[in-house]
């Protein structure tokens, strides 16, 4: 029996190609709640960074890549922050090997500099281009859970040999994000699911992204989108469609959260 679902965000709920949650999904889920079952955001956003997912009645959020793990009401359950001396080591490398970063916050997400490839990510997501700051005076407010590493693959792994506290997942191509190393959306399920009394035997988790692959593997069902990369899709108990062709729906519907055309 499933009592909760967990659900990325970008790729899984709303869609790349026209930036909107499917009217599909926000019925199916509406549905699934309406039966009971619990839903949760489980993204590398930050939690005020979910407006499109209004018409979603969802329960709470496991919020950058689990590292923040917020009730709906906007109780903090859980909060793991970067440590400074990490985020210091950071900065440097970031001016050594010429990469931008940022730091996702509750009020946005703001970088050291602005380049094309920030651009680049922004058009993406459908995100205003980020304001270029001071990292270090935001950094000394004490509560930054993400940093943002706008570098390939390839220079990503030379990076993090540099930075042992901490671990790097991602969705994208061309950019990282980099929380506390041990942290990740397998983390916040399991903690959100302790608060409300569920076993993970009884969560379903949806993804697409690389950052999923820890939650699609925790949870009694893990569902990966059509659209997911090669890490998801293998990741995954089950396959569902893509995010533009009803894969939220069809993949309640198989499990019998939801019931299917034709049922009584």
């Amino acid at each position: 029996m499933i009592r909760a679902l967990f659900l990325d965000v970008d790729g899984t709920l709303i869609s790349f190609r026209t930036h909107e949650v499917p009217a599909s999904a926000v019925e199916a889920l509406r549905r699934a709640h309406d039966g009971g079952v619990r839903l949760f955001i489980a993204t590398g956003r930050a939690v005020t960074d979910l407006e499109p997912l209004a018409p979603i009645p969802y329960d709470g959020v496991v919020a950058l890549n689990g590292c923040e793990c917020v009730m709906n009401d906007g109780e903090v359950v859980t909060r793991h922050p970067i440590p400074r001396q990490a985020f210091e080591r950071a900065m440097e490398l970031s001016e050594a090997w010429d990469f931008p970063m940022a730091l996702e916050l509750n009020e946005g997400i703001f970088v050291n500099r602005v380049t094309p490839v920030v651009e680049e990510l922004s058009r993406l997501i459908a995100h205003p281009v980020p304001q270029a700051v001071d990292l270090r005076r935001l950094f000394d407010r004490g509560d930054c859970c993400q940093m943002c590493f706008y570098i390939d693959p390839e220079l990503e792994k030379r990076v993090m040999e540099q930075l042992p506290s901490l671990s790097a997942s991602r969705w994208c191509p061309i950019f990282a994000d980099v929380n506390l190393r041990g942290i990740d959306k397998a983390t916040g399920v399991t903690e959100l699911s302790e608060r409300f009394g569920f076993a993970l035997s009884e969560v379903m988790t949806f993804g697409d992204g690389g950052n999923d692959v820890p939650m699609l593997r925790a949870a009694g069902i893990g569902v990966a989108m059509g659209n997911g990369c090669a890490e998801a899709l293998e990741a995954a108990d089950w396959v569902t469609a893509s995010v533009d062709d009803d894969g939220i729906r069809r993949a309640l519907e198989h499990f019998g959260v939801i019931d299917g055309p034709g049922a009584e």
